[in-house]
């Protein structure tokens, strides 16, 4: 080839020339090339994979947050629909029970102020709360600490659940 040939196949300094134009330019491997694409490859699958495991995973807990979602709608549902000969009010505690055949129903009389045997099967005492949900009387005691965890992730994002920061 000519000098005047290569200034076709290139217009512009040999610095910016594609592709060698000089015996001092380095050698061109392609086999170098191809190990490096492939390491890249490899290496994107990697972490691809490792992020679909990632997802994989919270798919996994929250189909197990929604049956156990699903669950709690259906006792709740069923507290709901339970016999009751009284008007319900927030903030207090009724009785669960069951005569030998029949539906459920709440009672406002615990299994200790029977004077007595309990006549029924007792269920368990539930509170009802102000958005017409139940707690187990077990569990109404318990202290609400999701206040606090999102009070704890503001401070620890930089941000105060007062409006302060």
């Amino acid at each position: 080839m000519s000098n005047n040939e290569k200034a076709v196949l290139h217009r512009g300094a040999a610095l910016s020339s594609p592709y060698p134009v000089s015996r001092l330019a380095p050698a061109f491997d392609s086999g170098e090339l191809a190990a490096e694409v492939a390491r890249a490859e490899s290496m994107l699958s990697a972490r691809t994979a490792a992020k679909l495991r990632v997802i994989a995973d919270q798919i996994k807990l929250l189909q197990h947050e929604a049956r156990k979602v699903l669950a709690d709608a259906k006792e709740e549902q069923t507290l709901t629909r339970a016999r009751c000969t009284f008007t319900r009010i927030p903030g207090r505690t009724y009785h669960l029970y069951r005569k030998s055949v029949g539906e459920p129903f709440f009672s406002m009389l615990a299994p200790a102020e029977w004077r007595g045997a309990v006549p029924y099967e007792f269920l368990g005492s539930y509170r009802l709360e102000t958005d017409y949900s139940w707690t187990p009387a077990e569990r109404a005691d318990w202290p609400d600490d999701t206040g606090e965890l999102v009070a704890q992730l503001l401070r620890i994002g930089g941000l105060s659940a007062g409006g302060e920061g």
